[in-house]
């Protein structure tokens, strides 16, 4: 499981007039199951995506493609997890 720290490097509102590129990005990575969970950080200054079932490379090649990352809006620091403990619903991030 992959932990990736969105951090916006312009102002807001020039990601703002990028969110809705970037939310249909979110919905391709959904919809093949790679990303788990998204959000924004609180205070806004970027975002948080918890993903899995791919390899680093992979991860690497689909942040390539967000188009705040296209056009230069946000720096991503991604960090590798493996769960040992959850409760018990979300005992399926534990890896075999």
């Amino acid at each position: 499981m992959y932990i990736v720290t969105l951090t916006y490097v312009a102002d807001l509102t020039e990601i703002d007039l990028a969110l809705l590129d970037h939310s249909a990005w979110l919905d391709i990575n959904y919809a093949d199951g790679v990303f788990l969970a998204s959000g924004r950080q609180v205070p806004r200054l970027g975002g948080v995506i918890f993903a899995d079932g791919v390899t680093r490379d992979e991860l690497d090649r689909r942040l390539a493609l967000d188009p705040l990352n296209k056009r230069g809006l946000a720096t991503y620091v991604v960090t590798q997890f493996s769960p040992s403990r959850t409760l018990p619903k979300f005992s399926s991030l534990i890896p075999e």
